[in-house]
């Protein structure tokens, strides 16, 4: 299992059920390529207990700039609704991990 790709309304809907990861990127930001695997790795390690997505800003420009995004990639996680902690850079999958952990 993989991190989801979402839609804005995809991405609206996760909001309202519970912890959420989203990895804001693009398709040609290097950094968010070196990122993807620890996403994917966060996404399977999580699964059934916190949704992992992904987020494409020059597909979902309007969330993007809803969240301030300025730079990517970025990860906000979300608990009902409410943003409670965000990433900028690369990450490692550690930190990601054990971080995601106080969203249980």
């Amino acid at each position: 299992m993989s991190a989801v790709h979402f839609t804005e309304e995809e991405f609206t809907t996760a909001l309202t059920e519970g912890a959420l990861i989203v990895d804001f990127w693009a398709t040609w930001c290097g950094p968010c390529k070196m990122i993807a695997p620890a996403v994917d790795q966060l996404a399977d390690e999580l699964y059934g207990k916190i949704t992992v997505g992904k987020i494409d800003v020059d597909e979902c420009r309007e969330i993007a700039m809803e969240y301030g995004v300025m730079s990517i990639p970025t990860l906000i996680y979300f608990k009902n609704g409410i943003e409670v902690k965000r990433f900028t850079g690369v990450q490692t999958k550690d930190k990601l991990l054990e971080e995601a952990k106080e969203l249980e």
